[in-house]
């Protein structure tokens, strides 16, 4: 009988200990709401973020990232917001921003995508709402006053990544091939960090966004886009001026320090991750190691 209440008691003792982080994390994923500018708003569902507009025609929704999210800002849609869901649009094709799509396009709500996002989920047959408006390079969608103007950039990430301006707020949202406060994501897969670098410069060249909201990590301004794009070409000429010099993925990974974005997150666990990334590029798109300049060939 001691035994068993002695198990009894600390069963009870570890019930009433905080979960690990990884376990929190599940049961709790951290979604929230927040109002960003006027009408547009963020939606966060752990380390994914979204985008929405609400007008009194209607609301317009971005990525609904997965299903669990999807139900949950459903709902949380109808209780603070007595209009109904007029538009979907995908940011581009990858699976961790797409699915849950079939949950939140219920019947009135058009699903938008570029048309290789489009194409790429019905030949591959993500179970998730398929577009029924497509586009190739512009598509201006209005509700009320407002409206939402989406331009296709070239290859950056995945396929069919577009971004999107809501006006008249002038908030930009685009997903991962721009970062605000973070490094890219590890060793960039399904990326074209030529592509990155070419549409970040596309959207700096156009009129100034007030407000930019990421597919991850933090909001920021037109200043911080910028930073990211010096990073973007920072990276990618250390890594090409070592290649030239002959040097090694392990050497390059050990003398790439690029201390000036020390501060951004993950800096230190995914800058040697970065380098390998636009190594791998440079090797497979570019055929660097046919290359008959470099030292040491």
């Amino acid at each position: 009988m001691k035994s068993v209440s002695a198990f009894a008691l600390l069963l009870a003792l570890l019930l009433t200990l905080p979960l690990p982080a990884t376990a929190a994390a599940q049961k709790a994923p951290g979604y929230r709401i927040e109002q960003i500018k006027d009408n547009v708003y963020r939606f966060t569902a752990g380390n994914y973020r979204s985008a929405f507009m609400v007008t009194d025609k209607g609301l317009f929704l971005t990525d609904p990232i997965n299903r669990k999210a999807a139900k949950w800002l459903q709902q949380a849609l109808k209780r603070r917001f007595d209009v109904p869901v007029r538009y979907l649009a995908y940011s581009h094709n990858h699976l961790d921003h797409t699915m849950g799509g079939d949950i939140l396009a219920t019947k009135g709500v058009s699903v938008i995508a570029h048309e290789y996002a489009a194409e790429d989920l019905e030949w591959t047959r993500v179970q998730t709402a398929m577009a029924d408006i497509t586009f190739r390079d512009d598509l201006v969608i209005r509700l009320g006053d407002s409206r939402v103007e989406l331009r296709y950039h070239g290859p950056n990430n995945g396929r069919g990544s577009v971004s999107m301006r809501f006006m008249p707020a002038n908030v930009l949202y685009v997903v991962d091939w721009i970062v605000v406060g973070r490094m890219p994501y590890r060793d960039l897969p399904g990326y074209d960090i030529h592509g990155m670098i070419r549409s970040t410069r596309e959207v700096l060249a156009e009129p100034p966004f007030d407000v930019f909201i990421g597919g991850h990590a933090d909001t920021g301004t037109r200043e911080d886009v910028q930073r990211y794009l010096h990073y973007l070409e920072a990276l990618y000429a250390a890594v090409r001026d070592g290649m030239l010099q002959g040097k090694s993925l392990p050497t390059l990974q050990r003398e790439i320090t690029l201390p000036e974005y020390s501060d951004l997150k993950m800096y230190r666990e995914w800058l040697p991750l970065n380098i390998a990334g636009v190594y791998r590029t440079l090797m497979d798109m570019s055929y660097f190691n046919l290359r008959s300049d470099i030292e040491g060939k």
